[in-house]
């Protein structure tokens, strides 16, 4: 009897235990509907030129995702106003994305991996991978102009670099933060001097506790290449609830 009792205290606590986790990854990345985000986002060229433009998600809840999404269960949605959805779900291991769908799509694409937002243990050094893309890096007199657009993507690794930070924005001073940096290379063809050279694409997102991403910013640089055009992005929060 006391053996048994042992077990199920035992697998009382190793529930707790994922609750926390759970509990802990979610606190910083809100999932539960009713949430709305809107961000200013600047895009600023080596060129001299400027783009600005209003980034605005919302939380629609959990609800049952196709089967051809790897694993069981549902996924908690959110929404662009741009027209594209993102279903996520959190365990013990994390936050991670497993299907978007913009509206010219029927289906959910599930991702494959799963992308994560942020990893468990929430501590410095934890690292993990995901694909990204050339956002900002642009060709000078060919068309595309985006490098996106005719590149594959490539493997960004990103880690948890502090805790504890404090961060303003036009919404308001949060404290108990997350900074996450991403960094990745691209080889482009720069110029016909230099040839292929290795493009540097570096991301640092802010996740604060009860709130979320409240600031996120992007360098891609092109160290003087003659055929390319790089910048820099920025997108703070200004408005949430």
């Amino acid at each position: 009897m006391r053996r048994a009792l042992t077990l199920t205290a035992l697998a009382a606590a190793a529930t707790l235990l994922q609750a926390c986790s759970q509990s802990a990854a979610s606190g910083y990345f809100p999932l539960e509907a009713g949430h709305t985000w809107r961000y200013e986002q600047v895009s600023e060229w080596e060129n001299n030129t400027q783009d600005k433009e209003t980034v605005e998600l919302s939380t629609l809840g959990a609800e049952s995702l196709p089967d051809t999404v790897p694993g069981s269960g549902k996924g908690w949605r959110r929404r662009s106003a741009s027209g594209v959805d993102y279903w996520l779900r959190a365990d013990d291991t994390g936050i991670y994305r497993v299907a978007a769908k913009t509206d010219l799509q029927a289906d959910p694409e599930p991702d494959k991996p799963a992308r994560y937002v942020l990893k468990m243990p929430l501590a410095v050094g934890t690292s993990w991978q995901a694909p990204t893309t050339a956002y900002l890096l642009k060709r000078g007199a060919e068309f595309p102009p985006e490098i996106r657009h005719t590149h594959k993507p490539v493997v960004m690794t990103y880690q948890i670099a502090a805790l504890g930070e404090a961060v303003k924005t036009r919404a308001g001073d949060f404290k108990d933060c997350i900074r996450v940096q991403g960094t990745a290379v691209m080889k482009l063809f720069a110029d016909p001097v230099v040839g292929f050279r290795d493009m540097p694409l570096a991301t640092t997102e802010w996740y604060c506790k009860g709130v979320g991403l409240v600031k996120l910013e992007r360098s891609e640089p092109t160290n003087n290449s003659t055929f390319l055009n790089g910048g820099k992005l920025v997108m703070e929060l200004t408005e949430w609830q």
